[in-house]
């Protein structure tokens, strides 16, 4: 979440009027994030997010994230649905950008999760794919492995000035998955961004799944490999938690699980998952606007995982 647009209050006021959803009190913009603009809605009938979706969400897309949300919702998951106006409509337009009211999750993200947290985490993915199961749109992965490498020629050379060396580091890690990606695993719609920041939770407990706006059609497996990325390094990607890894996977095998391919694919989907993230945040590093209320994430968090999922035994990194 982040805000790169602003909304008046009076343009949050006139929102607000086309819903049974109270008066506004105050409005706060949340800068955690690099996707959309957000802001943290309260009214005199409750709290709500208010999502203005910039540039790298597809209005068209929009149909297929809200019938997601809904199906998920419906299958009795912790998600949050777009709510509709008096009119029936769930998407709005707020100072020229398409925009939702969504509904309001109670939890906090662990920046540091526990085994125990990670397990929680892994049995709502489970979860969240047996419930997609007869989910029947589908919405291609931008961010797979063609459009990862589209984003690399993008960067260019300018890579080297995010980290020193990166250009050929990555160069290197394309030609391997390139080479060796397993293009005819299961394939779902998947969240595909399942991070912490993600996640929502009250002790151990999941009380929330968020922010779908990268969820599309891919590999199955991947959501899973990019979960691990995710939930079993401390964030700058320094140190490695095989404890969290264990637990993830179980949780995951307790509410879905891995086939023996799927299993076996782990580290290359891994692989692939680091490198996304490092393209996408080394491209938000050197194009996000100086004046923008957005925190830029750092890709050398990512260059490191995909350095452990090269060099760390697969016994210890995936420990099924």
């Amino acid at each position: 979440m982040a805000v790169f647009t602003q909304v008046s209050a009076e343009e949050m006021a006139a929102l607000l009027a086309r819903y049974t959803a109270g008066t506004l009190l105050s409005a706060k913009g949340i800068a955690e994030g690099v996707e959309n603009s957000n802001f943290l809605v309260d009214t005199t009938t409750g709290r709500y997010i208010l999502t203005l979706y910039e540039g790298r969400v597809d209005a068209a897309d929009l149909p297929f994230f809200l019938s997601l949300l809904d199906h998920l919702a419906d299958a009795g998951l912790p998600v949050p649905r777009a709510i509709r106006d008096r009119a029936g409509v769930q998407v709005q337009t707020v100072a020229g950008r398409p925009a939702c009211l969504i509904e309001f999750l109670s939890g906090v993200s662990v920046t540091h999760p526990t085994a125990v947290q990670a397990r929680a985490a892994g049995a709502a993915l489970g979860a969240l794919h047996a419930a997609l199961r007869d989910f029947a749109p589908r919405r291609p992965n931008a961010l797979g492995i063609a459009g990862w490498n589209a984003l690399a020629d993008r960067c260019g050379d300018d890579l080297d000035r995010v980290i020193p060396g990166l250009t050929a580091r990555v160069a290197d890690e394309r030609a391997f998955l390139d080479a060796h990606w397993p293009h005819a695993l299961p394939v779902s719609t998947i969240h595909a961004d399942l991070f912490p920041d993600n996640v929502l939770m009250l002790d151990d407990a999941v009380t929330g799944m968020i922010d779908f706006y990268f969820a599309c059609t891919d590999l199955r497996a991947l959501d899973v490999a990019v979960t691990h990325a995710a939930w079993c390094f401390d964030p700058d990607g320094s140190v490695f938690h095989r404890d969290r890894a264990a637990a993830l996977l179980a949780g995951y095998a307790e509410t879905f699980g891995l086939t023996d391919a799927e299993r076996a694919a782990l580290p290359i989907l891994a692989r692939g998952a680091s490198l996304r993230f490092a393209l996408t945040r080394a491209w938000d590093w050197l194009n996000t606007p100086g004046d923008a209320l957005v925190t830029r994430k750092d890709p050398t968090a990512f260059v490191r995982r995909m350095d452990a999922y090269r060099d760390l035994p697969v016994k210890d990194l995936f420990p099924l």
